[in-house]
């Protein structure tokens, strides 16, 4: 017998197993878990019993062609392979874009969120241990193999149909098409996932042109009209310090579950300030980021670029803009940032032209880590206390400090400690210890809320106290949000305005008058609310030498 009979042959038999085989049972689990894997939402407000009535019109597509397939040999295996890869990507993508939903509100880009997966691990190992990160991400793995295993296997038994017989593919083909039709005419019919799958790529394309835009808004740079003498001129010798709130939003002021504890921690902050002689203003800034990425925040208001991506921070940093860091250094002063969230290497570090950058490392701190944050706020401000403006002889300092006890997963809570007892940190070691484990916590979303509550509460109440430990001799103290917290906790999609609050001496914070922010500690409703990036230049404008002095940019070419 000829090797092509043989072929035949075992062809010929290999469907008449199929035949047997075949069940209706079979088809119907097949066809559930194609309309399931279809169906599947990328956002939390898809995840409704309403959404199994939406028949997704890539289902009669998928079955058209791997009906197809049978009658196709390799051409018709690749076919298929093609098939389960794209359900698998798409399901994949809409895992991820329902976590960044979740916790950044916006999706998955693929052009420069790759990092932010490490970012997750991270995170993810420091609050709960390697050991339970590790088994998280292992149980991701196996969902994804098991999920494809399912997807071969439901393509399978549709491919087996066409070869049980034509009248068995008609049946599924007519059964599919007929409700399609159905489905369409009621409009209870969606192309969500090819919607998806061609948005990923086209969102690809726009961060590719969005980060090259960037590089000609950074070379555009209004701050080199000025001589390096002239940045910060006006602030004379006293120090400036920038200290960013980690999850601090607008949320904290308007939401109800957390509005009482942030305005009585303000206003005790502001009574006790105002005692000891000292001035504040307060308004709003629009943060380029929602719930993470604290770093693009901090790009934004330094650089003064709307820096929304890891993409264009990527860009910002291949190329030659001035920020905030730079000015201040090119002035002469001493430019230091105190980073206790940094536990790696930092290199992009030296683009910003730091003269000193203290990690968690370099801190001092001997305490235990409280979960994923390493040192309370108040042995931050202490250590750069003791590291930086306790030098005699030093140059006026521009600082740029992260305050991250309000950082998730907030447990354990700190609670503020006399500062001369404050030393290497050893005397929180009872407050590291108590509290509940953030896996308790997160089990009750309430819980996780007023737990953010009082973290908050706290950092406000510790950079108030360092404010008032300095009042002999302020600096200009920049308190401000990087961004709000993450959506089911600031419980606003829409709002991304953060806090800004500046405290000093009253003849400096006087040259903010003609910014229109409320006095006090209290931004009203109707405070004026900059996006992030407009604050540098507002600051230069303000307190450098060469412009006028109403603030009315007249280097920059820019409207108050």
């Amino acid at each position: 017998m000829s090797r092509g009979a043989n072929i035949f042959n075992r062809k010929r038999a290999s469907d008449r197993a199929k035949r047997r085989r075949l069940r209706w049972p079979s088809v119907a689990a097949a066809s559930a878990i194609l309309f399931l894997t279809l169906g599947l939402p990328n956002h939390p407000d898809g995840l409704a019993l309403g959404a199994l009535a939406i028949l997704p019109l890539e289902l009669p597509i998928i079955v058209g062609l791997l009906l197809l397939s049978a009658r196709l040999d390799r051409a018709g295996m690749a076919l298929r392979a093609a098939t389960v890869a794209f359900l698998a990507v798409t399901t994949v993508l809409k895992v991820v874009d329902y976590g960044f939903f979740t916790a950044l509100d916006r999706p998955f880009n693929l052009a420069f969120d790759m990092p932010l997966l490490h970012a997750g691990w991270r995170l993810l190992s420091g609050s709960s241990g390697v050991p339970v990160a590790a088994a998280c991400v292992a149980a991701a793995l196996i969902s994804l193999l098991i999920m494809i295993l399912l997807i071969w296997w439901a393509t399978g038994v549709v491919v087996s149909a066409s070869i049980c017989g034509r009248q068995s593919a008609a049946a599924i083909a007519a059964g599919l098409t007929g409700f399609a039709g159905l489905a369409a005419a009621s409009g209870l019919a969606s192309g969500m996932t090819a919607s998806l799958a061609y948005g990923h790529a086209g969102a690809a394309l726009k961060a590719a042109r969005a980060i090259a835009a960037l590089e000609a808004e950074a070379a555009a740079d209004p701050v080199t009209r000025l001589p390096a003498d002239a940045f910060l001129a006006r602030l004379d010798r006293r120090d400036v310090i920038l200290a960013f709130v980690e999850s601090y939003g607008r949320s904290t002021h308007d939401n109800p579950l957390y509005a009482a504890t942030t305005r009585a921690a303000l206003e005790t902050v502001e009574s006790d300030l105002r005692r000891r002689g000292l001035a504040m203003r307060s308004a709003w800034l629009t943060s380029p980021v929602n719930g993470g990425q604290s770093w693009l925040a901090h790009a934004t208001l330094l650089s003064g670029l709307w820096i929304d991506s890891q993409g264009r921070y990527d860009a910002l940093l291949a190329s030659k803009r001035r920020t905030l860091i730079s000015l201040a250094a090119a002035a002469g002063r001493r430019t230091v940032a105190v980073m206790p969230a940094i536990t790696m290497p930092w290199p992009e570090s030296a683009w910003f032209d730091y003269t000193k950058v203290y990690t968690a490392g370099d801190l001092g701190y001997h305490g235990q880590p409280f979960g994923w944050v390493t040192m309370p706020d108040q042995y931050t401000l202490s250590a750069f206390e003791r590291l930086e403006l306790a030098r005699v002889e030093r140059a006026p300092i521009f600082a740029e400090i992260a305050l991250i006890s309000s950082h998730t997963p907030w447990t354990p809570i700190p609670t503020l400690v006399p500062w001369e007892e404050v030393g290497d940190g050893t005397i929180f070691n009872v407050q590291a210890a108590s509290g509940d484990s953030p896996e308790t916590v997160w089990r009750d979303q309430a819980r996780i809320r007023d737990q953010f509550r009082m973290a908050v509460d706290y950092s406000l109440r510790a950079i108030g106290s360092f404010a008032a430990r300095h009042a002999g001799n302020p600096p200009l103290l920049i308190v401000l949000g990087d961004h709000q917290p993450p959506v089911f906790v600031s419980g606003s999609e829409a709002v991304r305005d953060v806090p800004i609050h500046i405290i000093g001496d009253p003849a400096t914070v006087a040259r903010l008058a003609g910014w229109g922010w409320t006095d006090g500690l209290l931004p009203s409703a109707d405070a004026p609310v900059w996006r992030m990036d407009r604050f540098r230049d507002r600051f230069l404008d303000v307190f450098s030498t060469g412009t006028t002095a109403q603030g009315a940019f007249a280097w920059t070419g820019m409207g108050p």
